[in-house]
């Protein structure tokens, strides 16, 4: 199996900003899609932001413009450059991995985003 470890969490001021890593080990494999996740307790988890490994990218609307995802297919690795940091962005940020062509889904154990004063 895919294994993905997040970091890069932690607390931080509002309007202030976190950068979160996503390492995939092993091979990866064409066709996949790498996204960020969050969940706060008693809300749904919901779509942050996703990238192909093509480059295409796809943002929930509360993040963009603040929020930018990238990936560096070399390293397995994708971002997510988090600005203007809100108390609501505060959740554990999941990372994952899916293919389209072999229904396959990975996640990672989640960091945890704090945005507080």
């Amino acid at each position: 199996q895919v294994q993905l470890v997040e970091s890069g969490g932690g607390l931080v001021q509002p309007g202030g900003s976190l950068r979160l890593s996503c390492a995939a080990s092993g091979r990866i494999f064409s066709n996949n899609v790498m996204g960020w996740y969050r969940q706060a307790p008693g809300k749904q988890r919901e779509l942050v932001a996703s990238i192909t490994d093509r480059g295409n990218t796809n943002y929930a609307d509360s993040v963009k413009g603040r929020f930018t995802i990238s990936r560096d297919n070399a390293k397995n690795t994708v971002y997510l450059q988090m600005n203007s940091l809100k108390p609501e962005d505060t959740a554990v940020y999941l990372c994952n991995l899916a293919y389209w062509e072999y229904s396959a889904t990975y996640w990672g154990q989640g960091t945890q985003v704090t945005v507080s004063s």
